[in-house]
């Protein structure tokens, strides 16, 4: 499996109009992290990662 971790999540049911993982991953790209948003169907959340990163802590979602 591919190691990643998990940056932040997000759930799924948020405002109309608003993408708070979108934004957030959006953010982390400037900063120079490849962040990408990826959906958690298991617990319905939006989660923000970087593959390829460390895979301690939450890397196993």
């Amino acid at each position: 499996m591919n190691g990643r971790t998990v940056l932040e999540r997000f759930p799924a049911g948020g405002p109309r109009g608003s993408w708070p993982a979108e934004e957030f991953a959006y953010a982390r790209r400037l900063e120079g992290l490849p962040a990408e948003v990826v959906m958690d169907l298991a617990t319905d959340m939006f989660l923000v990662i970087v593959r390829g990163g460390d895979t301690a802590g939450d890397a196993a979602a």
